[in-house]
């Protein structure tokens, strides 16, 4: 991957699965927002279609799902003025483009890349039954993303493999077609999220059906109350005993959750709590405290932002009306060039 630059055109897309937690904040909306805030041409998708990849026996959640998580992006601060915020579906491009990059691609390449294979162990699946969606995800995903001719894609390192299949198509798709022309396609960089992943309050992934998240605009009362279960080190029984924050490989200890939480939330601090704690000058409950005061403060404008665009559904669905259509324009250009360079433009144009 190459120096990113100043300024370039970005599609980011999160599966709607309802509220966001703090894990979805760090490993990627932060960063949409640092990137809109300096100028980049932003694209967020709610990619629906790719929860029926591994859901689509029950998507009676799908709307309400969807609803919660633009709820949260408007919160974390992404500015509809300068990110195109539209939900996948609405943009039947998409589903176009699917079908024509599926022919570029072949079934051993996509039975090859390691998260769908973890997908498939992870779910309990039998690799002979996966759905020809499920295999085929990855080709949308390129869809999805080549659609807006981006020049990065944000993602976290999980999901590099991905968009290098999206390069491998770009690329092809511009060798077959475009040999003397212009490229349809840039070959977008992976631009990888610098913190990347979170640790849940209990010291594994971050997960909502685990329960050891905090949700993106939780109450300050419930943050304490979470906070106070969070993992520190087992070996530190009282106030005065030597603590670790760091991770300790000898005994298995992956570090303590609450310092790693001061470390991205209250980084001015973190060195000196940590030198405390290592010191048995601080207690994990007098730090618990303390951190479950910095993240009310941290989450206190996002909570206020959740609730004041929660008030006004109509203003919400202006939002995602005005990015639908700012998201057909821009898939509908490309398609032209897509069908033109392809040959398979209809002589006889539709009314």
């Amino acid at each position: 991957m190459s120096a990113v630059p100043k300024v370039g055109r970005i599609l980011s897309g999160m599966r709607p699965t309802g509220r966001l937690h703090l894990g979805n904040y760090v490993g990627a909306l932060e960063n949409w927002v640092r990137l809109q805030d300096a100028g980049w041409t932003n694209f967020a998708m709610v990619a629906d279609w790719h929860m029926l990849t591994t859901g689509y026996e029950d998507t009676s959640n799908l709307q309400g799902h969807t609803w919660d998580m633009v709820l949260d992006w408007l919160a974390a601060g992404l500015d509809p003025a300068r990110t195109t915020i539209f939900v996948q579906s609405a943009v039947k491009e998409h589903a176009e483009l699917h079908l024509l990059l599926s022919m570029l691609v072949s079934k051993g390449r996509l039975e090859r890349i390691p998260t769908l294979k973890e997908q498939i162990r992870d779910l309990g699946m039998d690799e002979q039954t996966i759905s020809y969606g499920h295999l085929g995800y990855s080709v949308l995903q390129a869809a999805d993303i080549l659609l807006y001719r981006p020049t990065h894609v944000p993602v976290g390192e999980d999901q590099v493999p991905h968009v290098e299949v999206t390069r491998e198509i770009a690329r092809r798709f511009n060798f077959l077609y475009c040999p003397e022309d212009q490229p349809v396609f840039p070959e977008p960089e992976a631009q990888v999220t610098a913190f990347g992943r979170l640790r849940g309050l209990d010291g594994k992934r971050m997960s909502k059906s685990v329960g050891n998240t905090i949700m993106l605009a939780e109450e300050p009362g419930e943050i304490e109350q979470k906070v106070r279960q969070a993992y520190t080190d087992p070996k530190k029984m009282r106030k005065d005993d030597p603590g670790r924050p760091e991770a300790d490989e000898s005994d298995g200890h992956p570090g303590c959750v609450v310092w790693e939480y001061h470390r991205k939330f209250n980084a001015a601090e973190a060195e000196a709590i940590a030198t405390e704690c290592r010191a048995g000058r601080l207690g994990c409950v007098a730090d618990k405290k303390r951190l479950s005061g910095v993240m009310a403060d941290v989450l206190g404008p996002i909570r206020e932002r959740r609730n004041q665009w929660a008030a006004d559904p109509d203003a919400v669905r202006d939002v995602l009306a005005d990015g639908t259509r700012r998201a057909r324009q821009a898939a509908r250009e490309t398609m032209e060039l897509v069908r033109s360079r392809m040959g398979v433009k209809s002589i006889v144009e539709p009314e």
